[in-house]
């Protein structure tokens, strides 16, 4: 409850004030990209329940001639790397805030099709609501692998408090600033998730030592 609170306090104030800054970033997303300006994706939150994620589009709806789309390096333009880079994109996730399918500061929602592949250890981020940012982003973003990135985030089911929030909060302003882990090296976003055991080096596969 006190976490609830804690988002909304912060989150309906800026929401106000990012309000205009918004509204200019979906004008220039309908004149570069092309409607819809929203990009909607479902995302397994808290317990694994599914809702909408509401993001600005990043990407163009880019087509081959027999109409499969493009490869994301071939949709991704400049102004949506830029959109990403900057996490301008992430604007509209106050609005999952607000609603409360998300908080400020929680795991990163990945992809439903993710879920039958995690460890139970790594189906733990789901014991919290997903942040717009959190532990994992901060440090690393999607320059980490995806282990490090489950260990961080069950690290911050273990130990989250409203502290650590503001801790994140802050950091994550230096991290946005200075644009670190946008994207994994060779790639113009994070890499797929394959499973548990494929995102474990060689040598420390579950029950190895």
């Amino acid at each position: 409850m006190l976490k609830r609170i804690f988002d909304l306090a912060i989150t309906i104030p800026l929401a106000v004030i990012l309000a205009v800054p918004a509204l200019v970033v979906a004008c220039l997303v309908r004149m570069r990209l092309g409607s819809p300006v929203l990009f909607r994706q479902q995302r397994p939150g808290l317990g694994g329940r599914i809702f909408t994620m509401f993001k600005f589009r990043t990407m163009t709806d880019g087509r081959d001639a027999g109409g499969k789309l493009l490869p994301d390096a071939d949709r991704l333009p400049p102004f949506g790397r830029w959109l990403r880079a900057s996490s301008l994109d992430e604007l509209p996730e106050l609005i999952n805030v607000i609603r409360g399918d998300m908080s400020l500061v929680g795991p990163r929602p990945l992809l439903p099709e993710y879920l039958p592949l995690y460890s139970s250890e790594q189906a733990r981020r789901h014991e919290v609501r997903p942040g717009i940012t959190g532990w994992a982003q901060v440090n690393g973003r999607n320059a980490i692998s995806w282990e490090e990135k489950f260990d961080y985030d069950v690290w911050y089911v273990d130990n989250h408090s409203l502290l650590l929030d503001l801790k994140i909060l802050f950091m994550t302003v230096g991290r946005v600033l200075g644009r670190e882990g946008v994207a994994a090296e060779g790639s113009v976003t994070a890499e797929r998730f394959l499973g548990a055991q494929a995102s474990r080096p060689a040598g420390k596969q579950d029950g190895s030592s």
